[in-house]
C-alpha cells in the first residue's frame, strides 16, 4: 500500500513493515495497531482497536462537549451514548487516499474525524511560538473590549458641556455599555458552535468597530448613547469566546500563563481607559477618545482577520470531514455533524437554564460576591474624580494616573495565580492517593486568603481621603484591592464549574449577566452616594458589603459539600475508591478528571 501527500508519507515493503509515519506526524495508536504487526490474533487484534477508536472518540466527544465556553454551550452532547459504545466495525476497510485512516464506527456506521497524534490542524500541535503570538493577540483584544467600556470615564465633562446634559446622564455611556456587555453573550455564543469561532470574531468585531464611528461623530446625545449599548453587545462577543480560543491551543498542563493574559486583560483594560482616556481629552478634544478606539480597534482587527487562523476543533473537523466526502466517500463524519442541538434545546441552554441556576445557593451567593466585585471596580472610575478632582482639585490628567496601583494589583495577583494552581494540585493529589475525589471546595482556598484584601484596602481608601491627608493613602489602597480583585475572580469560577460541572456554562453564564447588569448600575449612583454620605462614610459602606461577602468562601468551605449534595444540579460525587493509577480511574473519577480539564479551560469570558 502506497499513500502520500504533503504531510503524510506510507510504504509498505513487506507484509512485516506497513507501518512508517512522517518525520513528526505519527498516527493514533488504533492505526499503528491496524498496519504495525504481522499476522495478530484477529479477535484480540480487533479487541485492541475497538478499545483504542472508543479511547480515541472519547478524548473526541470531551473536547467537543467542554470547547465552547461563552454563555449557553453545549452541556450533553451525546444524549443517551456513551462514548464506550463506539466500536470499529470488524469488516472496516481503509480508503488509500485517506491519509489518516479513519475506520468505520459499526453503530453509526460513519467513519468518525478526528485529531489524530501530533496532528498539525490540531491547534494545540502548533508551534508554541505560532500560540503564544495568537494568545498574545487575543489578549489585546481582551484589553481593547475591556478599556472601551471605561475610556470615556477620563473626562466626562466635556461632552456632558457638549451636548448640555448632566454627569448622571454622561455616566450612562459606561451603563450601557456594560449591560450591552451581559446581553451579547445570549446571542452571539451559540453561533460559535455552528461557524466557528472566527467568522463570529470577524463579523461582531467589524460591526463593532463600525459603532465606534458615530459615538466619535455623534450630533446629540441619545445618537451616543444608543451606540454605546450596540457597541456593548458587538464588543461582548469576544469576550465570551477568547476563553474557549485560549483552551483550543493549550493543553491544561500548558495552560496557565495563557488564561493568566485572558484574566488579568478584563481588569487591566479599564484601569487603563482613564488614563488614556483624559490624556486624549485634555490634549486633543473628547472625540479623540473615539477615533483612537477607531484606529487602535481597527488595527487589531485587521491583524486578526489576517493572521488568525479558525482554533474551533471541531469547526476544524468538519471542515476536513467535507474534503474527505468530497472524495467519493460520503460516510466521513465529524462528531458534530452526527450529534447537534435542536434550536429549542439551543435556546433553553442558553437563555433558561442560568436563570434556573440563579435558584441554586451556590451560584446565588457567588455571583452576588462577583457582582460586588465588578461593581466596585467601576465605582473607582467615578470615585477617583470625586475625591481627587473635587478633593483634591486635580485635573483629569492626574487624578488618571491613581489608578496605576489599581493596576499593579491586579498585574500582581494574575503573577500569583501559577502558584495557586500549583497548591491546589497538590491538595487535589493527596484525595486522589487516598483513593477519593477531590472536593470543589479545595478551589475556595485562594478566595479565603484574598478575599480580606478587598476590604482592607476599600477601608484604607475611605479614612484616607480627606482633602489634607497625602494622596498616596486612597491611591496606594487601590493596589489592596487590584490584587483582592485577581484572588477572587478566577477561584470563583472554577468553583462554579467544579461545583457543577455539565451545567456548569449555565452557571457562569448566570453569574455573567448578573455581574454585568451590576457593574452597569453602579455608576448611574457612585457620585450621587460619595455627595450624600461623604468620602468616608460611600467608601466604608462598601468595605462593610465586601467584608460581609468574605463570609460566603468560609461558608462555602464548610457547608458545600452538603449543600451539593442535597441540589438537584450540583455534582456530588460519592467518595468512593480510586482504582489503581496504572490500571486507571472509576467512572466517577473519570467525570471529576473532565471536570477539572474544564475549569481549567472555562475562565470567564468576561
Amino acid at each position: 500500500m502506497v499513500s502520500s501527500d504533503s504531510q503524510y508519507s506510507y510504504t509498505s515493503s513487506s507484509d512485516t513493515e506497513l507501518y512508517s509515519p512522517a518525520a513528526d506526524i505519527e498516527h493514533p495508536s488504533y492505526i499503528s495497531k491496524i498496519l504495525s504487526k504481522t499476522k495478530p490474533d484477529e479477535g484480540k487484534a480487533r479487541k485492541s482497536i475497538a478499545e483504542t477508536h472508543a479511547e480515541g472518540i472519547e478524548n473526541t466527544l470531551t473536547r467537543y462537549e467542554s470547547s465552547t465556553h461563552g454563555i449557553g454551550p453545549i452541556e450533553s452532547v451525546l444524549d443517551e451514548e456513551k462514548p464506550e459504545q463506539f466500536d470499529v466495525k470488524p469488516d472496516t476497510e481503509l480508503n488509500e487516499w485517506d491519509p489518516w485512516h479513519y475506520p468505520v464506527d459499526s453503530e453509526t456506521g460513519f467513519r468518525i474525524v478526528q485529531f489524530v497524534d501530533n496532528d498539525r490542524d490540531d491547534p494545540r500541535c502548533w508551534t508554541t511560538r505560532a500560540r503564544w503570538n495568537y494568545t498574545i493577540l487575543l489578549g489585546l483584544v481582551c484589553f481593547d473590549v475591556a478599556m472601551m467600556s471605561a475610556i470615556i470615564t477620563g473626562d466626562m465633562k466635556s461632552p456632558a458641556a457638549h451636548f448640555g446634559v448632566s454627569l448622571e446622564v454622561m455616566c450612562l455611556c459606561v451603563s450601557l455599555m456594560v449591560w450591552g456587555f451581559g446581553l451579547g453573550p445570549l446571542i452571539f455564543a451559540p453561533f460559535s458552535e455552528e461557524f466557528g469561532r472566527n467568522r463570529v470574531y470577524q463579523t461582531t468585531l467589524l460591526v463593532a468597530v463600525c459603532f465606534i464611528i458615530p459615538c466619535g461623530a455623534a450630533t446629540n446625545i441619545g445618537m451616543l448613547l444608543a451606540f454605546r449599548f450596540l457597541d456593548g453587545v458587538a464588543f461582548s462577543a469576544p469576550m465570551c469566546l477568547i476563553g474557549g480560543s485560549l483552551s483550543d491551543m493549550w493543553r491544561n498542563e500548558e495552560r496557565g500563563s495563557a488564561m493568566a493574559i485572558f484574566s488579568v486583560a478584563p481588569f487591566l483594560g479599564p484601569v487603563m481607559g482613564p488614563i488614556v482616556g483624559s490624556l486624549l481629552s485634555v490634549k486633543c478634544s473628547w472625540r479623540w477618545v473615539y477615533y483612537f478606539m477607531i484606529i487602535f480597534s481597527g488595527c487589531l482587527y485587521g491583524v486578526m482577520f489576517i493572521f488568525l487562523p479558525e482554533t474551533h476543533h471541531q469547526t476544524i473537523l468538519q471542515r476536513r470531514a467535507k474534503k474527505l466526502r468530497a472524495k467519493g466517500d460520503s460516510s466521513y463524519r465529524a462528531i458534530s455533524e452526527i450529534k447537534t442541538r435542536s434550536v429549542k434545546k439551543i435556546a433553553k441552554d442558553t437563555l433558561l437554564r442560568p436563570i434556573i441556576l440563579l435558584s441554586e445557593l451556590i451560584v446565588f451567593l457567588v455571583t452576588l460576591y462577583m457582582a460586588v466585585i465588578y461593581g466596585l471596580l467601576y465605582m473607582f472610575f467615578f470615585a477617583y474624580p470625586v475625591v481627587y478632582g473635587e478633593g483634591k482639585h486635580w485635573g483629569d490628567i492626574k487624578t488618571s494616573l491613581m489608578f496605576i496601583p489599581l493596576g499593579a494589583g491586579t498585574i500582581l495577583g494574575t503573577l500569583a495565580a501559577p502558584f495557586l494552581n500549583k497548591d491546589y494540585v497538590k491538595r487535589a493529589k493527596k484525595y486522589i492517593d487516598r483513593g477519593q475525589i477531590p472536593p470543589a471546595e479545595l478551589r475556595l482556598i485562594p478566595m479565603m486568603i484574598g478575599c480580606w484584601f478587598v476590604p482592607i484596602g476599600l477601608f484604607a481608601y475611605a479614612w484616607s481621603s480627606y482633602p489634607h491627608i497625602s494622596w498616596a493613602g486612597p491611591a496606594f489602597s487601590g493596589f489592596s484591592c487590584g490584587f483582592g480583585f485577581m484572588m477572587l475572580y478566577n477561584p470563583a469560577n472554577n468553583y462554579i464549574v467544579d461545583s457543577y460541572q455539565h451545567y456548569a456554562a449555565s452557571g457562569l453564564a448566570a453569574k455573567t449577566f448578573v455581574r454585568s447588569m451590576w457593574g452597569g448600575a453602579v455608576p448611574l449612583f457612585t457620585i450621587q452616594m460619595y455627595h450624600r454620605l461623604g468620602y468616608e462614610w460611600a467608601s466604608s459602606l462598601m468595605a462593610f458589603i465586601s467584608l460581609a461577602c468574605c463570609a460566603i468562601p468560609y461558608l462555602f468551605y464548610i457547608y458545600g459539600a452538603r449543600i451539593r449534595e442535597r441540589s438537584k444540579y450540583a455534582y456530588s460525587p460519592v467518595q468512593g475508591e480510586l482504582k489503581d493509577p496504572e490500571q486507571g480511574i472509576d467512572s466517577s473519577a473519570q467525570d471529576m478528571r473532565s471536570n477539572h480539564q474544564l475549569s481549567e479551560r472555562v475562565i470567564d469570558n468576561e
